[in-house]
């Protein structure tokens, strides 16, 4: 596949992640601060973002399975993630997020309990999505082009 190709394969998925939810134009603000100088800043953004939420799941989950749940502290997760996922434009992820935090506020460990796996769920996907993205940027790079911009 040549580099004319890849950038059009890079554009229209980067366009159908947008079109059905998974990111939202902070992706792409994120992606025009990127230049020469930084040129793995998207990558290393996104990449903060996976350890935050890999972390952030796991306390969940233990957080969540505790006899007596600890809803601020449930509720500080979510809100936590729901602003690094709002940062790179994971906008799945951060409407799970609101609708979880509505469970915290009412105490309501099944809704919880439902969020947190429609959560792991939207990560899930978005992590899939980003991951391929980010190897079609690299063959885009390594057959000598450069990553075009795209626009909703």
């Amino acid at each position: 596949m040549d580099v004319n190709q890849l950038q059009k394969r890079f554009v229209d998925y980067t366009t159908t992640l947008v079109q059905e939810g998974f990111l939202d134009d902070q992706f792409n603000q994120l992606q025009q601060l990127q230049d020469e100088s930084n040129p793995d800043f998207v990558f290393e953004v996104v990449s903060v973002f996976f350890e935050d939420t890999d972390r952030l799941l796991n306390e969940l989950g233990k957080t969540l399975d505790q006899q007596n749940v600890d809803f601020k502290k449930v509720d500080a997760h979510v809100h936590q993630l729901k602003g690094s996922s709002s940062s790179i434009g994971a906008q799945r992820v951060r409407n799970v997020c609101i609708a979880f935090r509505n469970c915290c506020e009412e105490q309501n460990i099944e809704g919880s309990l439902r969020c947190l796996q429609q959560l792991k769920h939207e990560y899930s996907l978005v992590k899939n999505k980003l991951e391929y993205l980010f190897r079609l940027e690299q063959q885009i790079l390594a057959a000598g082009g450069s990553i075009p911009t795209w626009n909703e």
